[in-house]
């Protein structure tokens, strides 16, 4: 059964997906076996205790935690030292990978030829930088894993999740904790091995730029809220706030968004859906502004963090699944073909009840021939 991993390190929150062919259904009155959640979120921090060893996503109440690494294109990006050993951020983003790895190292389906691994990164990522992050995977005995960019996964979730589509062009927006990147995808049946035509990405827009404004707001007009919210107890007012703030702030970003359709000559027209993605596009006003300004069909799915590593794990999956397919072609040959004691005094009864012979000539091309007569004999004596 092909099974795939799909790994999202965001600079604010890590995300790991899977996703598998599962048709095995459960015996008659048993349960099925209890599996992994389809998504696992993490935050993107590291502390490495006094033997090295490295834990994802806690922040002890004392001792250094590592953060602000996972993004190789923001300029001073923070490095570790552990020990003897100096970890660049590509040696911390492999570290972070492997932990979630381990996660799923007790599980026999994530350990076998059938299991691939799929490690998404911006898409902005020069080739340097993705051959940086290719070294240090293979440097920690990652070499398995794959690299895919981020909007490329999401598109591959789209197409398992709603279509298949139709030749056309994609706009993935991707609003994260940290920035904004806008960009246009090939889909469909024909697309391309790179199907990225444009792209951009704005610092400007995200879950921290968000809240950078609200906190503005909110001291701008601390006087005369304090006044206006002394009956509004619940706070209702202020939610109101906040999702005109968030309207506004997802109209602002219109602009990255016509900017890079001028990059690629394209127009909105030419556009068949927005994909929505990313974990500061939760709440409702970021799909209803954008389905409202671009007038185009948004898709999105019901946790948006999740969807780059869920079309992670599917990419992942689907590189294995040739293998996967061999090897149950492999798995009806011969061996399968055996037959069991019960199985052969059942076809010897079958054989001579019906006084075929053929049946009995049929089993010895397939099973060694004093397995037939010991099982007819055995019927005989029965």
């Amino acid at each position: 059964m092909a099974f795939g991993l799909g790994l999202s390190i965001g600079t604010v929150n890590t995300v790991s997906a899977v996703a598998e062919e599962d048709s095995v259904k459960a015996p008659p009155g048993r349960r099925r076996r209890a599996t992994r959640p389809p998504a696992v979120t993490h935050r993107t921090t590291l502390t490495f205790d006094s033997t090295g060893m490295a834990r994802l996503g806690t922040i002890p109440r004392h001792g250094r935690v590592v953060t602000e690494f996972a993004d190789l294109t923001q300029r001073g990006a923070t490095a570790a030292r552990v020990g003897n050993r100096a970890l660049a951020p590509a040696d911390l983003v492999a570290v972070v990978a492997d932990c979630l790895i381990a996660e799923i190292r007790d599980d026999p389906r994530a350990t076998g030829d059938d299991a691939g691994i799929a490690l998404t990164h911006p898409v902005g990522y020069t080739d340097e930088q993705v051959g940086t992050l290719r070294t240090a995977l293979d440097a920690a005995g990652l070499e398995r894993v794959s690299l895919v960019a981020e909007p490329v996964a999401a598109a591959a979730w789209l197409e398992a999740e709603h279509g298949p589509l139709m030749p056309g062009l994609a706009l993935v927006y991707d609003l994260g904790g940290a920035s904004l990147d806008v960009t246009l995808v090939r889909v469909g049946a024909g697309c391309p091995d790179n199907p990225v035509i444009g792209t951009l990405r704005s610092r400007d827009f995200g879950g921290r730029a968000f809240g950078a404004l609200v906190t503005t707001q909110a001291v701008r007009a601390e006087s005369s809220r304090d006044d206006e919210d002394a009956g509004d107890p619940m706070g209702a007012r202020a939610q109101d706030r906040a999702g005109v703030l968030r309207s506004e702030h997802v109209r602002g970003s219109l602009e990255l968004v016509y900017r890079c359709l001028r990059q690629a000559d394209v127009t909105m027209a030419d556009v068949d859906r927005v994909l929505v993605v990313g974990g500061a596009a939760r709440p409702a006003e970021v799909v209803r502004v954008l389905g409202e300004e671009l007038a185009r069909p948004v898709v999105t799915a019901p946790d948006p963090e999740r969807t780059i590593a869920s079309g992670a794990a599917i990419m992942a999956r689907r590189t294995v699944m040739p293998s996967a397919e061999a090897g149950r072609k492999r798995g009806s040959g011969p061996r399968a073909w055996e037959f069991s004691r019960r199985k052969l005094r059942r076809s010897a009864r079958v054989a001579v009840g019906a006084g075929v012979c053929a049946v009995a000539v049929a089993l010895t091309l397939t099973v060694p021939g004093d397995a037939v007569l010991t099982a007819l004999s055995q019927f005989g004596a029965g």
